[in-house]
């Protein structure tokens, strides 16, 4: 069995065995557990995750406020905050540390051994060293990573080349401070190869050196833009998309909401659909399952969406072919 399938068959089986609430109320006993939520970016910018994630939980029998109490902790995009919050978090002794995307993962893994991690979107949760393996985590990180594979980053360059047929100068926008935009660059570096596109890497910590990032490119006349997966530009979608209009450049994104935020795409995984998976791990940890032994789960669905009011404001013509496979589209 493969990876992503034996994802799924953990899923499966978790559904089947624990979302009665009947079968929670008597696993908990009353108790009130407390649940830490680490988050990079602002509240914000990921209220719509947030509230699947928290439909889900009470679909599998746990209400915050009555049976559990999350205490949140935002880095209000940023990352270098949260290893001083992941610590005010066990030191407020809490059941369990809930972290999106991997920063989040890594500050909690770095400032516990003992507390249960249920990690979501980790890029890599092997490479950058959260788990041992997918099948088995060891250790007290499990949870969902972001993808079934790096690849998905040489389709957004792919769909974008599509998209700008002419472009044969692309740049990447990454944070160096994100390990999992690292991994993206070079995934996307090697695409780039594959399709004789010259690509050029721009690094920007913050939105402090949007502007910078922006003359770079425009100094090696870019024709077209990628910007990599970070917590930081997710909180910033709407000033990175309002540059790359100015700039005059097609821009491919890693989230829905930054195509929402004004931007021209995105090829990523919907994260208000997958983060109720989530859930399913709490649920089972709440009841005793260590994570070691839960199997980390890949998403199998990807969606491209595209707003073509931004196109039309950047004068683009979207190819019909790139159009019809569109999942979502912003008239």
């Amino acid at each position: 069995m493969n990876r992503r399938n034996a994802g799924l068959a953990l899923l499966i089986g978790l559904l089947a065995t624990g979302a009665a609430p009947l079968a929670a109320e008597t696993a908990r006993a009353g108790k009130v557990y407390r649940i830490g939520y680490l988050s990079a970016p602002t509240r914000k910018s990921v209220e719509r995750a947030l509230g699947a994630f928290l439909r889900a939980l009470r679909e599998l029998g746990w209400v915050d406020g009555q049976n559990l109490v999350i205490e949140y902790r935002w880095a209000e995009g940023k990352v270098e905050r949260l290893p001083e919050l992941a610590a005010e978090m066990v030191r407020s002794k809490v059941d369990m540390i809930v972290a999106p995307a991997g920063p989040a993962a890594l500050a909690a893994k770095n400032a516990t051994t003992s507390i249960p991690i249920v990690m979501i979107f980790p890029t890599d949760p092997v490479e950058t060293g959260l788990v041992a393996s997918l099948s088995r985590p060891g250790g007290n990180v499990t949870g969902t990573t972001f993808m079934p594979g790096p690849e998905i980053y040489g389709k957004q360059l792919q769909i974008l080349r599509e998209t700008v047929p002419h472009a044969s100068r692309v740049s990447i926008l990454f944070n160096p401070k994100e390990i999992g935009s690292t991994i993206q660059v070079k995934e996307v570096e090697a695409a780039a190869r594959a399709l004789g596109v010259r690509l050029q890497v721009v690094e920007a910590r913050g939105p402090d050196e949007f502007d910078g990032a922006f003359a770079a490119m425009a100094r090696e006349r870019a024709e077209a833009l990628l910007v990599a997966r970070d917590s930081t530009f997710l909180v910033h979608s709407a000033r990175l998309a309002e540059l790359a209009v100015k700039a005059r450049l097609p821009t491919m994104y890693s989230f829905r909401e930054s195509v929402e935020a004004g931007g021209l795409m995105a090829y990523a995984v919907n994260m208000t659909d997958f983060i109720g998976r989530a859930a399913v791990y709490v649920d089972k940890i709440l009841k005793g399952a260590k994570p070691a032994d839960l199997p980390v789960e890949q998403p199998t669905k990807f969606e491209l969406m595209i707003n073509l009011k931004t196109a039309k404001s950047l004068g683009l013509k979207i190819p019909q072919a790139v159009l019809t496979r569109a999942d979502a589209v912003i008239q």
